[in-house]
């Protein structure tokens, strides 16, 4: 089983990830991917995402691992998988444009017993539609999240394999492989399995979606959401590890294009649509609070406007990604150059016109008059201290995810502001 050689075609975040703890688990693997930059750079350990102990996951297993943009030596393997995520615009549309050429130019390099295994996201159909032959053909469901994707990948609840006939046994070398998981192993055909990975973001934006709503409420009925959180996480039936912190919508990307695959299928057939439409419009309405803050309390008609400082850029902590950032959708909405934005992981590289990227949060703190903590990043905690010693100057601070604790500041200087209460 150690000598089992296993290929990952495309090194985006899902394919690093999965490599490195394939790796860990004790097999050799081959890292592919077109651009020949990208293979330079990790084989000097560059993997170019902010994800936590990915680096040294790869660093630490590099005599197993192997980087080439060769893809002939994809033959020694005998299990394959097409790793690369799947590009979608901002209404979470996705482009197979790459990943038909990978998957094209890596079945014409495997030998004629290899696996070829589907892991990118894909919708219902997909795999059974590729020519290739089918008994050699899966589709493997992955549950990855950004900050916490090492850990995932080495450690599933459960691993959903799509096949032709889930009647059948799989691949003894397939099987071999997820076995050294130690997890629940569920076998359905590619479309079940296809709409499974797409099944679980959706009652996951459902859990988001009506947790912004019922935090929303709370802040119109002097309740506190987050004194109700503990009573919803005992309850069995919603449990410790449910969404319910509350936040700016949905972001990220994943969950998006879930939506919008569930959104094409059921106008294709002329069903109704009202609640994936509801997902839509409740997140962008939650991604806008902040904006809404803003205007509620004429911040941004006031002549000190260029004291506003955004903390946080990222869309979620132990990421660099932006994609869909609530930060991003508010800082576009603001439309002023007057605005300074901090963050310790993500560079704008003047992606964004209307502001000054700086490096010093504590002087950023200390200069300015709105604080606005757009990311739960842990060293945000620490504002709470800049603030409240000495405080005589007025300042306002917008906390959604009530980084800091300030709901029962005495300080008159300090008007704070948090989701949810």
């Amino acid at each position: 089983m150690k000598q089992l050689n296993i290929g990952y075609a495309g090194l985006t975040h899902l394919g690093l990830n999965y490599l490195a703890a394939s790796a860990q688990k004790g097999f050799k693997v081959i890292g592919l991917d077109f651009n020949k930059d990208k293979i330079n750079k990790l084989k000097k350990f560059n993997t170019s995402y902010e994800e936590p102990n990915l680096k040294n996951t790869i660093y630490k297993n590099k005599k197993r691992i192997f980087f080439t943009s060769n893809f002939s030596e994809l033959k020694k393997c005998q299990l394959v998988f097409i790793s690369e995520d799947v590009d979608t615009d901002d209404e979470g549309n996705s482009n197979y444009n790459s990943i038909n050429k990978l998957i094209k130019n890596t079945s014409k390099h495997l030998n004629k017993k290899a696996i070829m295994i589907i892991l990118s996201q894909i919708k219902p159909g997909f795999t059974r539609n590729i020519n290739f032959d089918k008994k050699r053909l899966y589709y493997q469901v992955e549950t990855l999240i950004f900050g916490n994707a090492i850990k995932r990948a080495l450690n599933p609840e459960r691993i959903i394999v799509g096949c032709k006939n889930p009647k059948n046994t799989l691949n003894k070398l397939f099987l071999k492989y997820l076995l050294s998981f130690k997890c629940p192993i569920i076998k359905m055909r590619y479309e079940s399995a296809e709409f499974a990975k797409i099944s679980i973001n959706m009652l996951l934006a459902s859990t988001i979606t009506t947790t912004n709503m019922l935090s929303q409420i709370c802040e119109k009925i002097s309740a506190d959401w987050y004194e109700i959180i503990p009573s919803l996480k005992l309850d069995e039936r919603i449990g410790t590890k449910a969404y319910l912190t509350p936040g700016l919508g949905i972001s990220g990307g994943n969950i998006e294009r879930d939506i919008s695959t569930v959104h094409s299928i059921l106008k294709k057939y002329n069903k109704p649509k009202s609640i994936v439409k509801a997902f839509q419009k409740n997140s962008n309405y939650a991604k806008s609070w902040v904006f809404r803050i803003l205007k509620r309390e004429r911040i941004l008609k006031e002549k000190n406007f260029s004291k506003i400082a955004v903390l946080g850029l990222a869309y979620k902590i132990n990421t660099s990604s932006i994609k869909n950032s609530p930060t991003i959708n508010l800082l576009k909405k603001i439309n002023s150059r007057k605005i300074k934005v901090y963050d310790p992981k993500v560079k704008l590289n003047n992606k964004i016109k209307n502001c000054t990227q700086v490096n010093n949060v504590r002087k950023l703190v200390n200069n300015s008059k709105v604080i606005i903590l757009m990311t739960p990043w842990p060293e945000f905690k620490k504002v709470e201290k800049m603030l409240t010693k000495n405080r005589n100057t007025k300042i306002t601070i917008i906390d959604p995810y009530r980084i800091i604790n300030l709901e029962e500041n005495k300080n008159k200087y300090i008007k704070y502001l948090t989701l949810g209460k």
